[in-house]
C-alpha cells in the first residue's frame, strides 16, 4: 500500500539539512546515510550517497529517472 497522497512523500530531514548544506557549498563528496526508506526528491538530483545496506555502504549517484523511489 502506497503512502497517502495528502501526506506527501517520507524524506528524512536531517538528509535533506545536508543536501541542502552541501548544494549551497558546493561540495561533491558522497552523503552518507541509513535512511533507506527515504524518498527521492528532485533536491536530491545530481547528488551521490553513501547507503548502508546493513553491511557496507553502497555507492549510489541520483538521476531523473529515480525521483519518486526509495533510497
Amino acid at each position: 500500500m502506497s503512502r497517502s497522497v495528502k501526506k506527501g512523500p517520507y524524506v528524512d530531514s536531517k538528509l535533506m539539512e545536508k543536501v541542502l548544506k552541501q548544494k549551497d557549498a558546493g561540495g561533491s563528496e558522497p552523503i552518507r546515510t541509513w535512511a533507506r526508506s527515504c524518498t527521492i526528491v528532485p533536491e536530491f538530483v545530481s547528488h551521490t550517497f553513501m547507503i548502508h545496506n546493513g553491511k557496507i555502504f553502497q555507492k549510489l549517484f541520483v538521476t531523473d529517472d529515480m525521483v519518486g523511489h526509495k533510497l
